[in-house]
C-alpha cells in the first residue's frame, strides 16, 4: 500500500515538472527563435512477486508470466523541437535575418561561441555585427588577396562598418570612347572648330576636362570633306582652372598667373606643349601638330586617327616627372561617324571604353549596406560602387536537439550534439538561404500546449487522488484494532 503512495507522489512530481516546461513554452510564444520543449515519461523499476516460468512438458504444466508491481513513473526526457520552424515575422530591418533551412548563427562574446536561431542583429559604436545581449555575429572575411571573393576560414567578428569600410577608394579612369557624328557641311568646322571634351579621374579622385578642338583637314580634298584634326587646347581641374597655370598673388590682392610645372601632353605620338600663359586669365596656347581623323568619304564610318593604318584609338598622357597621380588613358573614337546631319556636328566623350570598363571614380562615401540571400554583406557608396565587406555563415551539428540552451535565445554545443569546426558554412551549401529584413518567431503550438495542459492537469489530479486512496485504506487499515 505504500508503495501506492509513493508512486503517486511521483506521478505528481513528473507532471508538475512537464507542467513546468509548458509554462516556458507559452510564456516564449512571442520570443524570436525560440524553440518550443516536448516532455516523455518513462514507468521506473518493477518490484518481482515471482519470477516467470516455462512450461514443463513433463508434468504438463503450463508457464507462468512474472508478477512485477511498478514504483511509479520518472522524468525521462525534455526534447527541444529543433527542426520545426517558426512562423516569419517581417520587419524590414536589413540587419533582420531568418535561416531557411539547417543551421544557426554563431556569434561570441569573446572567449565562448554561442549558437542562435535568433537573427535581430544590429550594430556597435565600433560598426560590428551583434546581437541585442552584445554577442559579436561571426562569419568570413574578405580575401585580402582578392577583394571580390571571400575566404572561407576560420569565423572572426563581422566589423561591417570599421573605418576602412566607411570610404570607397577612388579608381583613376582608364578609357574614353567618343560619340557621335560629324557632319561635314558644318561651317564651323572649317572656320573657327567645333569643341568637344572628355572628363576623368586620377588616381586620388579628382577629375578633370580635357578640352579639344575638331577642325576639318583644309589641306585635304575640299570635295570629299572627310579628314578632321584633333587638338587639345586645355585641361581643367574641377575648379576650372588650367592644370597648365598657377595663380600668383603679390600679397596686395593682384592676382596674376604663370605657367606651372606641367608643360605639356600627348594624343598617341602627338605631343601639345604650352607656347604661353595669359597672366589676366590664365589661360593657356598649346601648340603642336594634331592628330588627323579620316572618315570613307562612302559609308561615313570611321577608317584611321593619327599615323597607323587602321588606328580608331590613341592614349591620352599629362606628361610629367616625378611622383604624380595621373594615368594613361586610352581615347576610342571608332564609334564616330561622318553623316549628313542638318549642318549639326554632336561629339561627345563618355569616361569609359565600348565595354564599359575604366571609367574610374572619386573617393566614396558609405551610404548603405545590404545582405543577400547568400549572407553576403555589401557596402553602398555615393559614387556608386558596391563593395564586398564580409559574409554571414551558420554552423550545423549532427544532432540540434543535443544543443544545451543557455538562455537569451542562446545554444551551446555540448557532448551530444557534435562539434563545431570553428569555420561553417555557407548556408547556400545544403540548399538553404537567408531571408533579409525576416526574424523567425516562436516554433510554439498553442493548441497543442493546450491541450497538453489539459492532459497534465487531469494526470496531476489522476495520481493525487492516488494518494488520498491509499491514505484512506491506510485509515481503515488502522481503524481495525479499535
Amino acid at each position: 500500500m505504500l508503495r501506492s503512495l509513493y508512486s503517486g507522489v511521483s506521478g505528481m512530481k513528473v507532471h508538475q515538472s512537464k507542467m513546468d516546461v509548458i509554462g516556458n513554452n507559452i510564456a516564449n510564444v512571442n520570443t524570436i527563435g525560440f524553440k518550443s520543449s516536448q516532455v516523455t515519461f518513462s514507468d521506473v523499476l518493477y518490484q518481482t512477486s515471482s519470477a516467470a516460468s516455462g512450461p514443463d512438458e513433463t508434468s504438463g504444466r503450463a508457464g507462468v508470466n512474472p508478477k512485477q508491481i511498478g514504483l511509479g513513473a520518472n522524468f525521462a526526457s525534455v526534447k527541444t523541437t529543433m527542426d520545426a520552424t517558426g512562423g516569419s515575422q517581417r520587419t524590414d530591418n536589413p540587419f533582420d535575418l531568418m535561416i531557411e533551412g539547417d543551421g544557426f548563427f554563431i556569434v561570441s562574446n569573446g572567449p565562448q561561441r554561442l549558437f542562435t536561431k535568433a537573427g535581430s542583429f544590429t550594430l556597435d559604436a565600433n560598426g560590428t555585427l551583434c546581437t541585442a545581449s552584445g554577442y559579436n555575429v561571426m562569419g568570413w572575411q574578405v580575401d585580402p588577396k582578392n577583394p571580390t571573393s571571400i575566404k572561407a576560414d576560420t569565423v572572426s567578428p563581422l566589423h561591417i562598418m570599421s573605418a576602412e569600410n566607411l570610404y570607397s577608394e577612388p579608381e583613376a579612369t582608364t578609357a574614353v570612347h567618343f560619340t557621335g557624328n560629324i557632319d561635314s557641311a558644318d561651317t564651323d568646322l572649317a572656320g573657327s572648330g567645333r569643341v568637344t571634351n572628355f572628363t576623368f579621374y586620377d588616381n586620388l579622385g579628382q577629375s578633370y576636362t580635357v578640352q579639344m578642338l575638331v577642325k576639318q583637314n583644309t589641306q585635304a580634298d575640299a570635295l570629299i570633306k572627310s579628314e578632321y584634326s584633333v587638338a587639345i587646347t586645355d585641361v581643367l581641374d574641377s575648379n576650372g582652372q588650367s592644370i597648365f597655370s598657377k595663380k600668383v598673388d603679390d600679397g596686395l590682392g593682384n592676382i596674376t598667373y604663370e605657367q606651372s610645372s606641367i608643360t605639356e601632353v600627348s594624343l598617341g605620338s602627338y605631343t601639345f606643349a604650352v607656347a604661353g600663359v595669359d597672366e589676366a586669365t590664365g589661360v593657356p596656347t598649346l601648340g603642336g601638330d594634331a592628330p588627323i581623323m579620316s572618315f570613307n568619304a562612302s559609308t561615313g564610318k570611321m577608317v584611321n586617327i593619327g599615323d597607323a593604318e587602321g588606328e580608331q584609338s590613341l592614349t591620352f598622357s599629362i606628361n610629367v616627372t616625378g611622383e604624380h597621380p595621373f594615368k594613361d588613358i586610352n581615347v576610342d573614337f571608332s564609334s564616330l561617324t561622318m553623316f549628313a546631319n542638318s549642318g549639326k556636328t554632336t561629339i561627345e566623350g563618355s569616361k569609359g571604353g565600348l565595354d564599359n570598363l575604366g571609367k574610374g571614380r572619386t573617393a566614396g562615401n558609405m551610404s548603405g549596406v545590404t545582405i543577400d540571400n547568400a549572407g553576403l554583406i555589401y557596402g553602398v557608396y555615393d559614387n556608386g560602387v558596391s563593395k564586398l565587406l564580409g559574409q554571414v555563415v551558420v554552423a550545423k551539428f549532427a544532432n540540434n536537439s543535443g544543443l544545451e540552451a543557455v538562455g537569451n535565445s542562446l545554444f551551446a554545443e555540448s557532448q551530444n550534439s557534435g562539434e563545431f569546426d570553428g569555420i561553417g558554412e555557407s548556408i547556400t551549401m545544403s540548399g538553404g538561404k537567408f531571408n533579409v529584413g525576416v526574424l523567425e518567431s516562436s516554433n510554439v503550438d498553442l493548441a497543442s500546449e493546450f491541450t497538453d495542459m489539459i492532459t497534465t492537469q487531469r494526470g496531476f489530479q489522476a495520481n493525487s487522488r492516488i494518494i488520498t486512496t491509499s491514505d484512506t485504506l491506510l485509515e481503515e487499515l488502522i481503524n481495525l484494532k479499535r
